[in-house]
């Protein structure tokens, strides 16, 4: 990454189990030229939706002017500010997502075609997509349905929310991904990925198995450093990250459907300390191990 550090935006996204989060953007009385979005970056992914007004982005210096109901599409990694243009009110909505959101497809070979290269980086879509095939103006309607599903947040609406996305992302591609790139760029750009892959089924087939970041590296053939590069790449997460996700994925289930206790749960799942594993499961589930079994008794499971 070349952007300055000091730039770099620690975007906070509430739930690891689903790296999304919806921002609302307004600025009620805005003169012409007024900055309306910081200059900064983030690793994540965004969408941005005009609401009111008129405003300027740039994207890595490139300049792309927003009206009401226009999308602007911002890769993970690229420099972006905003200023308005006229006097007056500007709204807009931003939906920033990490590329791990769609980790359950990494195994899906139509998946890796089409919408993982544009998460990956290895290719950017258009920046404002409208502009270069009008026909685009039709998948917007995912990206309004996935914004009220974030602000509203009925039962569910992170799966929901989560569909709509890949499917925006899976039309877009559709539309502008060159046909050849899958398959002829792939291994250029991760080699070894396979070897990866098949890591991967393993932890995700045994994720409380204790396997240090130097045991998975000697696995794939990297060093360390090497290799905790190339995992982020490939999958948005940390290694540690992505091994505590399944973990509380696993202990998730557990907690439905055993009737251990949270501390052997806790034990079960690589939580030696059980203060840790509830510190642990509010991040990535939304609330403590206690309340989950609270409420799937509410439910009857």
């Amino acid at each position: 990454m070349s952007n300055p550090k000091e730039l770099h935006e620690n975007t906070r996204l509430d739930y690891k189990a689903y790296p999304f989060q919806l921002f609302r953007n307004e600025v009620h009385q805005a003169a012409a030229k007024d900055c309306v979005l910081y200059l900064h970056w983030h690793e994540h992914a965004e969408i941005i939706l005009m609401r009111e007004g008129r405003a300027v982005f740039h994207i890595d210096s490139a300049p792309h002017t927003l009206i009401a109901g226009e999308i602007l599409m911002i890769p993970g990694g690229s420099l972006h500010v905003g200023y308005a243009l006229d006097e007056g009110a500007v709204r807009f909505d931003c939906v920033v997502l990490n590329p791990s959101l769609f980790n359950d497809y990494m195994h899906d070979p139509v998946h890796a075609q089409y919408v993982a290269p544009f998460l990956e980086g290895r290719v950017r879509f258009p920046a404002k997509p409208a502009d270069i095939d009008p026909a685009c103006r039709n998948a917007y309607a995912l990206v309004h349905e996935v914004i009220e599903e974030l602000a509203h947040r009925p039962p569910a609406f992170q799966l929901i929310a989560k569909s709509k996305l890949h499917a925006f992302f899976a039309l877009m591609a559709r539309t502008f991904l060159p046909d050849q790139l899958a398959g002829k760029a792939e291994e250029a750009y991760f080699p070894g990925r396979e070897l990866f892959k098949q890591l991967i089924r393993r932890i995700e087939a045994r994720p409380c198995d204790r396997m240090s970041v130097e045991e998975a590296a000697a696995q794939v053939g990297l060093s360390p450093f090497h290799f905790c590069k190339m995992f982020k790449r490939l999958t948005g997460r940390t290694y540690v990250d992505y091994v505590n996700l399944l973990r509380m994925n696993e202990a998730q289930r557990m907690l439905r459907e055993q009737r251990w206790t949270i501390t052997e749960i806790a034990s079960h799942v690589g939580c030696g300390n059980p203060n840790y594993f509830t510190k642990l499961y509010k991040q990535y589930k939304g609330m403590t191990p206690s309340q989950a079994r609270s409420e799937a008794a509410r439910n009857g499971r």
